[in-house]
C-alpha cells in the first residue's frame, strides 16, 4: 500500500512541476501565454531563384506551425514572428568523374529568418538557414527542380520550427 501511495504523489508532482509549459508530440515547447503566430511574406532576393519560391517557401512555413501546434496564424503583430528573405539559391558541383564532368549537382537553397517571441524574448533569434539537395549531372535542373524546391522546402521549414520551438 506505501508503494502505491508513493507512486501517486510522485506522479502528482511531475503533473504539477509541468504545468508551466505545454508540450507536443512534435517536441515543441510553447509557453502557455503564447496563443499566436504571424509569417510575413518571404521575399526572394536571390537572382537566379524561381519567382514561386517566395510564395511556395511562406506557404510551408506557415503550414508547418499550423499542423505541429495549436497556435493561431494571424496576418501580423503574433505572439511568434517570422520574417525573412530566401537569399540564397544556387547550383553547384558536387562530385566530378575523371573526365572533369561533374556526376552530380547539388542545390542549395539559403533562408534567411528573424524569429522574434514575445513571451519569451531570449528564445528570439535571426540568422540563416542553408540546406541542399544532391541530383544526378544526366536530369536537367528544370525537369527536376520543382522536386527538388519541395523537398528542400519541407526541410528548411522543419529546421525553422525545430530551431524556433523544438528546444533542441
Amino acid at each position: 500500500m506505501n508503494f502505491r501511495r508513493l507512486f501517486f504523489y510522485c506522479v502528482l508532482i511531475l503533473l504539477v512541476s509541468c504545468k508551466g509549459v505545454n508540450y507536443s508530440f512534435t517536441g515543441a515547447a510553447i509557453d502557455p501565454a503564447t496563443k499566436t503566430f504571424s509569417v510575413d511574406f518571404f521575399s526572394n532576393t536571390a537572382p537566379l531563384a524561381p519567382a514561386s519560391l517566395s510564395q511556395t517557401f511562406t506557404e510551408k512555413l506557415k503550414d508547418v506551425f499550423l499542423n505541429q501546434t495549436s497556435l493561431k496564424l494571424v496576418t501580423d503583430q503574433g505572439d511568434l514572428r517570422l520574417s525573412g528573405a530566401i537569399t540564397g539559391y544556387r547550383v553547384t558541383p558536387v562530385s566530378v568523374q575523371g573526365n572533369e564532368i561533374a556526376a552530380q549537382n547539388k542545390l542549395t537553397i539559403t533562408v534567411r529568418v528573424s524569429y522574434v517571441n514575445l513571451t519569451d524574448p531570449n528564445a528570439s533569434f535571426e540568422r540563416s538557414f542553408p540546406k541542399d539537395f544532391n541530383f544526378d549531372n544526366t536530369q536537367d535542373l528544370s525537369a527536376v527542380e520543382d522536386e527538388l524546391i519541395r523537398e528542400i522546402t519541407d526541410q528548411l521549414t522543419q529546421e525553422i520550427f525545430n530551431a524556433a520551438l523544438g528546444n533542441w
